[in-house]
């Protein structure tokens, strides 16, 4: 039987050395030992040791943007919820590697440092590409583009956490549902471009008056408005 690929030698080998022995005491001769490699296959691979536990953030970014930048203007939202599925997909895949990364980081401050300092990079992805969806410079408009991403990132945050704790037996569907709620929260804006092609908006809102008491009101807002 042949012996598994390098790369996935020194990853078991590096957490079951840091189980044993703890992060900060493993050295990355001790993982290359332990893998039945030298150094420089090491690092041939991973960067540091502290790259074996975070191997693929810059991966899963470019896949992020890939995705996104497939979007029109109307499948905007869309391309979010499916980015966002890429994420959590590519950790379903990892298994139980996922779930050992989960619980060193849990441990070790600088770990959870660098977990924080990914999240963001993500968060920022999502905040650009929102906030250029939206078309609008205002600064009501950023504030509403960060607040957006910030609630695209812990909804996802929130349905990994519960898989990787055993919390959950279907986290595809918990976070579809998780992200209808987030984007429920921001409804989906009109093209950037209807502002200036004249028109009229109508604003829905709830009301406990009949319909037929407020048509004739509406009929007046709508004949009074500017280029009607």
């Amino acid at each position: 039987m042949s012996k598994p690929p390098a790369r996935i030698r020194l990853a078991d080998a590096a957490f079951a050395l840091f189980d044993e022995r703890g992060y900060e005491q493993t050295t990355v001769d001790d993982i290359a030992e332990r893998a039945g490699v030298g150094r420089t296959t090491f690092f041939r691979h991973y960067r540091s040791k502290e790259a074996v536990i975070f191997p693929d953030h810059d991966r899963l970014l470019e896949l992020i943007r890939d995705r996104l930048a497939t979007a029109g203007h109307s499948t905007a939202l869309v391309a979010v919820s499916d980015a966002v599925r890429l994420v959590l997909l590519h950790y379903i895949e990892e298994g139980d590697l996922a779930r050992r990364r989960y619980a060193l980081t849990s441990k070790v401050a600088a770990l959870r440092d660098r977990e924080i300092a990914s999240v963001a990079r993500y968060q920022r992805l999502f905040r650009e590409f929102i906030a250029d969806w939206m078309g609008d410079p205002t600064a009501s408009a950023s504030l509403r583009a960060e607040l957006m991403a910030a609630s695209v990132v812990a909804a996802h945050n929130h349905v990994l956490r519960r898989w990787l704790r055993g919390e959950s037996s279907d986290p595809v569907e918990e976070l579809d549902e998780a992200m209808r709620e987030v984007l429920a929260l921001f409804p989906a804006r009109s093209a950037p471009t209807a502002a200036h092609e004249g028109g009229t908006t109508v604003v829905a809102f709830r009301t406990g008056q009949d319909l037929d008491a407020l048509l004739p009101s509406l009929r007046r807002l709508v004949e009074g408005a500017p280029g009607s």
